[in-house]
């Protein structure tokens, strides 16, 4: 077949790509290497928009076993134990097909993680839908969460933690993060670097279909008006076989026969093969013969592109191949050897005893292009905010309206969707600031949390990425976990925009930033680009996954009330900062303004005091105050207790409004039982950490001092009011 420009474009690259295809060739490629071209130097899978930006983060530290460029990121939490993890985006394929697009994500993430050696424990997700007045929101949001608990229910993975937003942003491109957690041994890590010449290549899971061909490429362009048509592209996912698939894999783990390992996910077996041979500098000869297919007369084209679910390859040292068959034929499960490895370092494919193509491994991945696009830095925006022009709104008023917002509303209609607590090692689910996973058999655990800041990270892209990471880290800190590390998935709109590239590089450098002030590296992540239909782009949405360790679980921390007339404190200065804040955006459909600052020094020094009054055993609950402000938090303390509050009117701001409703970064709200208060206050003093009591616990009613009073069954009935009426 000639390769036409239309050919070219239809597979996503550049003229001028086309071009220096041919120079790495020396000659044109046919259609199966254009396409493996195109999968290879897409965005989604080249990074060559993202790579030098990327390049600039804090990476590594002494918990840092493996850090970004393999299938998950690693870390030691001790005692010869290791927390294998990642998030990675599903983004294009849910907006198109939100049942397989988010459970073959949620797969995908999973295959990630036990390809390492891991036995994945826990499931998080980060999902964005448009407003839910759109028309495709309501069918998208349950499609979605039918797929992401579909996926994990049945293969026995628990999903913990999570969140649910809206924004007209994301009315044409919603977005679905999910992110996996697994526990191995240090000494049985895995990696997917080849080593040795004429090993077995071999290819093990499900079989090959047409499923998800061009995938990756559909996952590296915008969205338009045809959108519906590329629903071919969106891969079929069956935990069932994916169930039989990890333990078959962890079984062959247990002894010395794989020499590497990778999954089958973005452009399927050829990523695999190629990223294999690519780290170990060898070439791969791949016989497509034999690879097992489901559909009849499936062309090298298509088996090479392909992105069926379920599947792996391995290379297995010499004489182990019998074993290993053995253990996945009582699986179930399709066991091939489909190829070698050689010293060509070339990628060769043969398909009935005839070459049909053969591409050098450093032109497909060394040589992929990488740019430095041009972009343009965010203008500072002024806080103009006139607050003397706004309708004047009492404060019940403005409260409720937030905790009835689809944003701020009960969320337990989804997660209870999700099964939390198979395997038994939950020890903390859903609806606090972080899930919590015991170690099985150990009284140690890991605290999980996602979070995202989309409106602050489109205000001020830098000051935005400085939150999240510093929102996820105090999450883990609420709940006693000391914070180690984090993945992250960074979702954006088309990167050829000098805006939004400026967004990304700003956002980056405000991570960057965080991690390296609070010791909170970065070992796995995605680049999701292009999020976007009919040239509009969403907001700017990096998500941070984080994990933490407790290192002797006696009772969960939590955000529920525990005792009544327990004192109730403030750590960290309110400023009284409503720019960006929940208030504007929900009483006022204002969504001007700057996030409120972010003072590393003081983020720091507040989260070790608490994690060490927590460690000391002198909190009964903690919660940090983000979202909606003070009000807001004390308002979830509330409604996930049986108790309620008294909060004191405050004495140094004037306005009530600043006070209860800013969203000043640093702040957390500690619940302390008298007797300890005296120590609390000795330690906080000495550590010169700013407190002040704000009120205590009681009975029956949520109560702000001459302002509101209410029922806190009333309050409960408010926060789930919007789902009960959607």
């Amino acid at each position: 077949m000639k390769i036409t420009e239309k050919i070219i474009e239809k597979h996503g690259l550049k003229k001028e790509e086309y071009e220096n295809i041919k120079k790495l060739l020396n000659r044109n490629p046919n259609l199966l290497e254009l396409g493996i071209f195109s999968a290879m130097w897409n965005e989604h899978c080249s990074y060559k928009s993202s790579k030098i930006h990327l390049k600039k983060l804090p990476t590594k530290g002494k918990q840092v076993i493996q850090g970004p460029g393999e299938n998950a990121g690693v870390i030691d939490i001790g005692d010869d134990d290791a927390i294998v993890f990642k998030i990675e985006s599903h983004n294009h394929p849910s907006y198109i097909e939100p049942y397989q697009g988010a459970s073959t994500g949620v797969g995908g993430i999973l295959r990630d993680v036990f390809t390492m050696g891991a036995r994945p424990i826990a499931l998080l997700n980060s999902i964005h839908f448009g407003s839910p007045s759109h028309p495709k929101t309501k069918s998208l949001l349950n499609g979605v969460v039918s797929g992401i608990g579909g996926y994990g229910n049945c293969i026995g993975i628990p999903t913990v933690a999570g969140e649910t937003k809206f924004n007209e942003t994301y009315n044409e491109n919603i977005l679905v993060n999910a992110m996996a957690v697994g526990h191995a041994k240090k000494n049985k890590i895995f990696y997917s670097k080849a080593k040795g010449l004429n090993k077995s290549v071999v290819y093990v899971g499900s079989k090959t279909g047409r499923d998800g061909i061009h995938g990756a490429s559909m996952a590296s362009a915008e969205f338009d008006e045809n959108s519906e048509e590329k629903k071919p592209t969106v891969q079929v996912g069956d935990p069932f076989t994916e169930k039989l698939l990890l333990e078959a894999c962890l079984e062959l783990m247990k002894d010395d026969s794989i020499i590497s390992i990778q999954d089958m996910g973005a452009a399927g077996l050829t990523s695999s093969s190629v990223e294999m041979a690519s780290k170990g500098s060898l070439g791969i000869e791949l016989e497509l013969d034999k690879v097992p297919c489901r559909e009849e007369n499936m062309t090298p084209y298509e088996m090479m592109l392909s992105e069926s679910q379920e599947r792996m390859l391995m290379i297995l040292e010499d004489g182990k191949e019998k074993h290993a068959k053995q253990i996945f034929e009582k699986w179930d499960l399709d066991f091939v050897i489909i190829g070698k490895t050689t010293n060509t370092k070339k990628l060769t494919l043969k398909y009935k005893n005839k070459i049909e193509g053969e591409i050098p491994i450093d032109a497909l991945a060394a040589n992929a292009p990488i740019y430095d696009r041009k972009w343009s830095k965010k203008k500072n925006e002024k806080n103009t905010i006139d607050f003397k022009k706004l309708k004047k709104i009492k404060i019940e008023d403005a409260l409720i309206k937030i905790l009835s917002s689809p944003n701020h509303s009960n969320k337990s209609w989804i997660t209870d969707q999700y099964d939390q607590m198979v395997m038994c090692d939950t020890a903390q689910r859903s609806g606090s600031d972080a899930a919590i996973i015991r170690i099985h058999n150990k009284d140690k655990a890991i605290a999980v949390s996602v979070d995202s800041s989309a409106n602050y990270c489109k205000s001020h892209p830098l000051t935005g990425g400085k939150q999240i990471v510093c929102e996820n880290w105090r999450n883990l800190i609420t709940v006693g976990a000391k914070p180690l590390a984090i993945t992250n998935c960074l979702n954006f709109g088309n990167p050829e925009n000098e805006d939004v590239m400026g967004e990304f590089a700003e956002c980056l450098e405000g991570i960057k930033k965080a991690c390296e002030f609070l010791n909170y590296p970065i070992v796995s992540g995605n680049v999701s680009f292009y999020n976007g239909t009919n040239k509009k782009n969403i907001f700017p949405t990096p998500v941070i996954g984080g994990v933490g360790l407790i290192k002797k679980i006696f009772k969960p921390i939590g955000h529920s009330l525990k005792k009544d007339k327990s004192f109730l404190i403030l750590i960290g200065k309110t400023f009284g900062h409503l720019g960006q804040s929940c208030f504007l955006q929900e009483n006022y459909s204002i969504t001007e303004g700057k996030p409120p600052e972010v003072n590393l020094t003081n983020e720091k020094n507040n989260g070790e005091a608490v994690l060490k009054l927590i460690n000391e055993n002198l909190i009964d609950s903690a919660h940090d105050v983000s979202n909606g402000g003070l009000l807001v938090a004390l308002s979830e303390m509330t409604i996930s207790s049986n108790l309620g509050v008294k909060i004191e009117k405050p004495k140094k701001l004037n306005n009530t409004i600043e006070y209860f409703f800013g969203e000043d970064q640093g702040r957390y709200i500690l619940e302390i039982g008298e007797r300890n208060f005296k120590k609390v206050e000795k330690i906080l003093k000495t550590g010169n950490i700013f407190y002040e009591k704000i009120g205590v616990t009681q009975q029956e009613f949520f109560e702000v001092e001459g302002e509101l009073k209410i029922a806190k069954n009333d309050l409960f009935k408010i926060n789930n009011q919007w789902y009960n009426n959607y």
